[in-house]
Protein backbone atom coordinates (compact mmCIF):
# COMPACT_ATOMS: atom_id res chain seq x y z
CA UNK A 1 0.00 0.00 0.00
CA UNK A 2 3.03 2.31 0.12
CA UNK A 3 3.27 4.96 -2.62
CA UNK A 4 6.95 5.74 -2.28
CA UNK A 5 10.05 4.66 -0.35
CA UNK A 6 12.32 7.43 0.97
CA UNK A 7 15.85 6.08 1.40
CA UNK A 8 17.80 8.21 3.88
CA UNK A 9 20.36 5.59 4.95
CA UNK A 10 24.14 6.12 4.89
CA UNK A 11 25.45 6.45 1.33
CA UNK A 12 26.89 2.95 1.17
CA UNK A 13 23.43 1.39 1.66
CA UNK A 14 21.59 3.37 -1.03
CA UNK A 15 22.24 1.01 -3.95
CA UNK A 16 21.11 -2.11 -2.09
CA UNK A 17 17.82 -0.60 -0.93
CA UNK A 18 17.05 1.15 -4.22
CA UNK A 19 17.32 -2.23 -5.97
CA UNK A 20 15.09 -3.86 -3.34
CA UNK A 21 12.53 -1.09 -3.78
CA UNK A 22 12.60 -1.55 -7.56
CA UNK A 23 12.02 -5.29 -7.10
CA UNK A 24 8.91 -4.45 -5.05
CA UNK A 25 7.70 -2.00 -7.71
CA UNK A 26 7.86 1.00 -5.36
CA UNK A 27 8.45 4.65 -6.29
CA UNK A 28 11.78 5.89 -4.94
CA UNK A 29 13.24 9.07 -3.46
CA UNK A 30 16.86 8.46 -2.48
CA UNK A 31 19.06 10.87 -0.58
CA UNK A 32 22.14 12.30 -2.22
CA UNK A 33 24.48 10.96 -3.39
CA UNK A 34 22.24 8.33 -4.98
CA UNK A 35 25.12 5.82 -4.89
CA UNK A 36 28.80 5.79 -4.00
CA UNK A 37 30.03 5.20 -7.56
CA UNK A 38 28.99 5.40 -11.21
CA UNK A 39 28.65 1.64 -11.80
CA UNK A 40 26.06 1.34 -9.00
CA UNK A 41 24.00 4.14 -10.53
CA UNK A 42 24.28 2.59 -13.98
CA UNK A 43 22.95 -0.67 -12.51
CA UNK A 44 19.98 1.18 -10.99
CA UNK A 45 19.14 2.79 -14.34
CA UNK A 46 19.27 -0.59 -16.07
CA UNK A 47 16.97 -2.08 -13.43
CA UNK A 48 14.46 0.75 -13.91
CA UNK A 49 14.12 0.16 -17.66
CA UNK A 50 10.58 -0.63 -18.82
CA UNK A 51 9.20 -0.23 -15.30
CA UNK A 52 6.54 2.29 -14.29
CA UNK A 53 8.50 3.46 -11.25
CA UNK A 54 9.21 7.05 -10.22
CA UNK A 55 12.85 7.66 -9.27
CA UNK A 56 14.56 10.78 -8.02
CA UNK A 57 17.66 11.82 -6.13
CA UNK A 58 16.72 14.13 -3.25
CA UNK A 59 18.46 17.39 -4.08
CA UNK A 60 16.06 19.61 -2.16
CA UNK A 61 17.75 22.85 -3.24
CA UNK A 62 16.47 22.41 -6.80
CA UNK A 63 12.87 22.86 -5.66
CA UNK A 64 13.48 26.12 -3.80
CA UNK A 65 11.88 29.11 -5.60
CA UNK A 66 15.26 30.85 -5.82
CA UNK A 67 16.60 28.21 -8.23
CA UNK A 68 13.63 28.66 -10.59
CA UNK A 69 14.24 32.42 -10.37
CA UNK A 70 17.93 32.01 -11.21
CA UNK A 71 17.09 29.82 -14.21
CA UNK A 72 14.56 32.42 -15.46
CA UNK A 73 17.09 35.24 -15.08
CA UNK A 74 19.77 33.33 -16.99
CA UNK A 75 17.34 32.31 -19.75
CA UNK A 76 16.34 35.97 -20.08
CA UNK A 77 19.98 36.86 -20.74
CA UNK A 78 20.30 39.11 -17.65
CA UNK A 79 24.07 38.49 -17.48
CA UNK A 80 24.53 37.68 -21.17
CA UNK A 81 26.11 34.53 -22.55
CA UNK A 82 27.20 32.17 -19.79
CA UNK A 83 30.98 31.91 -19.44
CA UNK A 84 31.80 30.20 -16.13
CA UNK A 85 30.74 29.68 -12.54
CA UNK A 86 32.13 28.97 -9.09
CA UNK A 87 30.15 26.94 -6.57
CA UNK A 88 31.22 26.12 -3.01
CA UNK A 89 30.00 24.18 0.00
CA UNK A 90 32.18 23.92 3.07
CA UNK A 91 32.15 24.20 6.83
CA UNK A 92 34.38 23.36 9.79
CA UNK A 93 32.87 20.05 10.87
CA UNK A 94 35.60 19.39 13.43
CA UNK A 95 35.60 22.71 15.21
CA UNK A 96 38.50 23.85 17.37
CA UNK A 97 39.75 22.55 20.64
CA UNK A 98 39.10 24.83 23.58
CA UNK A 99 41.18 25.53 26.67
CA UNK A 100 39.46 27.61 29.34
CA UNK A 101 36.75 28.46 26.79
CA UNK A 102 39.23 29.86 24.24
CA UNK A 103 39.36 28.33 20.74
CA UNK A 104 42.84 27.33 19.63
CA UNK A 105 43.23 27.66 15.86
CA UNK A 106 46.02 25.10 15.59
CA UNK A 107 44.35 22.42 17.72
CA UNK A 108 41.49 20.88 15.80
CA UNK A 109 39.44 17.93 16.91
CA UNK A 110 40.30 14.67 15.17
CA UNK A 111 37.75 13.06 12.83
CA UNK A 112 35.92 10.13 14.41
CA UNK A 113 36.04 7.04 12.19
CA UNK A 114 32.66 5.94 13.57
CA UNK A 115 31.03 9.08 12.16
CA UNK A 116 29.73 8.34 8.64
CA UNK A 117 31.23 11.60 7.33
CA UNK A 118 34.75 10.30 7.96
CA UNK A 119 34.17 6.57 7.32
CA UNK A 120 35.23 5.43 3.84
CA UNK A 121 33.19 2.22 4.01
CA UNK A 122 30.03 4.26 4.66
CA UNK A 123 30.71 6.50 1.67
CA UNK A 124 32.21 9.33 3.70
CA UNK A 125 34.33 12.21 2.48
CA UNK A 126 33.69 15.77 1.36
CA UNK A 127 33.32 14.89 -2.34
CA UNK A 128 30.51 12.39 -1.88
CA UNK A 129 28.75 14.18 0.98
CA UNK A 130 29.07 17.79 -0.20
CA UNK A 131 30.61 17.69 -3.68
CA UNK A 132 27.43 16.25 -5.16
CA UNK A 133 25.80 19.66 -4.57
CA UNK A 134 28.08 21.95 -6.64
CA UNK A 135 28.48 19.25 -9.29
CA UNK A 136 24.72 18.80 -9.69
CA UNK A 137 24.17 22.57 -9.82
CA UNK A 138 26.97 22.98 -12.37
CA UNK A 139 25.23 20.37 -14.53
CA UNK A 140 21.96 22.30 -14.27
CA UNK A 141 23.54 25.62 -15.33
CA UNK A 142 25.64 24.04 -18.09
CA UNK A 143 22.52 22.38 -19.50
CA UNK A 144 21.03 25.83 -20.19
CA UNK A 145 23.67 26.33 -22.89
CA UNK A 146 23.25 24.83 -26.34
CA UNK A 147 25.51 21.96 -27.43
CA UNK A 148 25.47 20.46 -23.92
CA UNK A 149 26.43 16.79 -23.89
CA UNK A 150 26.42 14.82 -20.63
CA UNK A 151 29.35 12.55 -21.40
CA UNK A 152 31.81 15.22 -22.61
CA UNK A 153 32.49 16.71 -19.16
CA UNK A 154 36.15 16.74 -18.12
CA UNK A 155 37.31 17.00 -14.50
CA UNK A 156 40.49 19.08 -14.36
CA UNK A 157 42.91 20.53 -11.80
CA UNK A 158 41.85 18.16 -9.03
CA UNK A 159 43.11 18.91 -5.53
CA UNK A 160 42.35 16.65 -2.56
CA UNK A 161 43.45 16.63 1.05
CA UNK A 162 43.06 13.16 2.57
CA UNK A 163 42.41 13.01 6.30
CA UNK A 164 43.64 10.45 8.88
CA UNK A 165 40.60 8.17 8.33
CA UNK A 166 41.29 7.86 4.59
CA UNK A 167 38.55 10.14 3.24
CA UNK A 168 38.99 13.48 1.51
CA UNK A 169 38.52 16.45 3.84
CA UNK A 170 39.06 19.30 1.37
CA UNK A 171 38.61 18.94 -2.38
CA UNK A 172 38.61 21.26 -5.37
CA UNK A 173 38.29 20.76 -9.12
CA UNK A 174 37.34 22.41 -12.40
CA UNK A 175 34.66 21.05 -14.72
CA UNK A 176 34.92 21.61 -18.46
CA UNK A 177 31.55 20.87 -20.07
CA UNK A 178 32.85 21.00 -23.63
CA UNK A 179 30.52 23.86 -24.61
CA UNK A 180 32.80 26.79 -23.71
CA UNK A 181 31.52 26.72 -20.13
CA UNK A 182 33.55 25.84 -17.05
CA UNK A 183 32.75 25.49 -13.37
CA UNK A 184 35.16 25.74 -10.43
CA UNK A 185 33.92 23.68 -7.49
CA UNK A 186 35.13 23.30 -3.92
CA UNK A 187 34.04 21.45 -0.79
CA UNK A 188 35.46 21.16 2.70
CA UNK A 189 34.93 19.57 6.09
CA UNK A 190 37.54 21.87 7.70
CA UNK A 191 37.09 25.27 6.02
CA UNK A 192 34.12 27.60 6.13
CA UNK A 193 33.75 27.97 2.36
CA UNK A 194 30.11 28.96 2.72
CA UNK A 195 27.33 28.15 0.25
CA UNK A 196 27.79 30.80 -2.43
CA UNK A 197 27.59 30.34 -6.17
CA UNK A 198 28.87 32.94 -8.63
CA UNK A 199 27.77 32.68 -12.26
CA UNK A 200 29.69 34.82 -14.75
CA UNK A 201 28.28 35.98 -18.06
CA UNK A 202 29.41 38.25 -20.88
CA UNK A 203 27.38 41.17 -19.44
CA UNK A 204 27.74 40.67 -15.70
CA UNK A 205 27.65 38.35 -12.70
CA UNK A 206 24.94 36.65 -10.66
CA UNK A 207 25.67 35.62 -7.07
CA UNK A 208 23.48 33.33 -4.96
CA UNK A 209 24.22 33.90 -1.28
CA UNK A 210 22.98 30.51 -0.03
CA UNK A 211 22.64 28.10 -2.93
CA UNK A 212 21.70 24.99 -0.96
CA UNK A 213 19.20 26.15 1.66
CA UNK A 214 18.08 29.61 0.56
CA UNK A 215 18.63 31.04 4.01
CA UNK A 216 18.80 33.89 3.26
CA UNK A 217 17.37 33.71 -0.25
CA UNK A 218 19.31 36.52 -1.93
CA UNK A 219 20.36 36.92 -5.56
CA UNK A 220 22.74 39.77 -6.44
CA UNK A 221 23.23 40.81 -10.06
CA UNK A 222 26.04 43.13 -11.15
CA UNK A 223 27.19 44.45 -14.52
CA UNK A 224 24.95 45.94 -17.19
CA UNK A 225 21.84 44.96 -15.23
CA UNK A 226 22.20 45.66 -11.53
CA UNK A 227 19.61 44.20 -9.22
CA UNK A 228 19.24 42.72 -5.73
CA UNK A 229 16.50 40.14 -5.45
CA UNK A 230 15.19 38.78 -2.18
CA UNK A 231 12.81 35.84 -2.34
CA UNK A 232 10.62 35.54 0.73
CA UNK A 233 9.67 31.92 1.36
CA UNK A 234 7.26 30.82 4.07
CA UNK A 235 7.64 27.07 3.62
CA UNK A 236 10.43 24.64 4.46
CA UNK A 237 12.73 23.84 1.54
CA UNK A 238 11.75 20.18 2.04
CA UNK A 239 8.06 21.03 1.74
CA UNK A 240 8.69 22.41 -1.75
CA UNK A 241 10.40 19.14 -2.64
CA UNK A 242 7.59 16.99 -1.18
CA UNK A 243 4.82 19.00 -2.86
CA UNK A 244 6.39 18.87 -6.33
CA UNK A 245 7.40 15.20 -6.18
CA UNK A 246 3.96 14.22 -4.87
CA UNK A 247 2.39 15.96 -7.85
CA UNK A 248 4.72 14.10 -10.24
CA UNK A 249 3.75 10.74 -8.71
CA UNK A 250 0.03 11.57 -8.89
CA UNK A 251 0.55 12.40 -12.57
CA UNK A 252 2.21 8.99 -13.05
CA UNK A 253 5.58 10.43 -14.08
CA UNK A 254 8.81 8.47 -13.83
CA UNK A 255 11.02 11.43 -12.89
CA UNK A 256 10.58 14.99 -11.59
CA UNK A 257 9.80 18.03 -13.70
CA UNK A 258 12.54 20.55 -14.44
CA UNK A 259 14.56 21.67 -12.52
CA UNK A 260 14.37 18.46 -10.45
CA UNK A 261 17.12 15.85 -10.85
CA UNK A 262 16.44 13.50 -13.76
CA UNK A 263 17.98 10.04 -13.78
CA UNK A 264 20.36 11.05 -16.57
CA UNK A 265 21.56 14.00 -14.49
CA UNK A 266 22.06 11.69 -11.51
CA UNK A 267 24.04 9.34 -13.73
CA UNK A 268 26.24 12.21 -14.95
CA UNK A 269 26.59 13.50 -11.39
CA UNK A 270 28.00 10.13 -10.31
CA UNK A 271 30.26 9.95 -13.37
CA UNK A 272 31.81 13.32 -12.45
CA UNK A 273 32.09 12.44 -8.74
CA UNK A 274 33.88 9.21 -9.72
CA UNK A 275 36.38 11.17 -11.82
CA UNK A 276 36.89 13.67 -9.00
CA UNK A 277 37.40 10.94 -6.41
CA UNK A 278 39.78 8.76 -8.43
Amino acid sequence: DLDIIYIALPHSLHHEWVIKSIEKGKNILVEKPATINFSQMENIKNNLKNKNIFFSEAFMYRYHPQISKVVDLLKNNVIGNLVSMESLFGFDSLGRKKIFGIKLNKLKKKPNRNNRLYNKELGGGAILDLGCYPVSFSILIASLISKFDFIKTKVLNKKKEIGPTGVDMNSFAELDFGNNFRSTIGVSFTQDLGKKTKIIGSKGELIIEDTWHGNPSLINISGENKEKIEIKCHDSIYKYEIDILSKCILENKKEPNFPGMTINETLENMRILDKWLN
